[in-house]
């Protein structure tokens, strides 16, 4: 079993930043691809950071520049620094990790999710 716990959501104004952290605990082999999503209200949920096990990370086009995704394997916790916030920036964000919790199993887990308002 294998729980993800996140933090640093809040309600900022518009140029400001936030980090947002998430912790993956439990029965946890190895760890792939750890992300961060987006959802606003009446759109599709969508990709906004991830990065590998190596280190390797790709961002949404809307937020490059702005935001860095990074890791720390040793506390499996993935982060995502947000500056330069925009209203448009305001969504419920979710941490996806992919884990190898046994040599026949891979799956995703997701965040129970996190609001993040900015106001203008």
């Amino acid at each position: 079993q294998v729980q993800l716990v996140e933090s640093g959501g809040g309600l900022v104004q518009a140029g400001g930043s936030l980090r947002l952290s998430c912790a993956a605990s439990g029965s946890i082999s190895s760890i792939n691809t750890m992300g961060w999503y987006r959802q606003a209200p009446g759109k599709q949920r969508e990709l906004v950071a991830a990065i590998t096990s190596g280190g390797s990370t790709n961002y949404a086009d809307s937020v490059k520049g702005r935001f860095t995704i990074s890791r720390n394997n040793a506390k499996n916790t993935v982060y995502l620094q947000m500056n330069s916030l925009k209203p448009e920036d305001t969504a419920v964000y979710y941490c996806n990790v992919n884990i190898r919790q046994s040599s026949i199993i891979v799956m995703n887990y997701w965040g129970k999710g996190t609001l993040v308002t900015v106001s203008s």
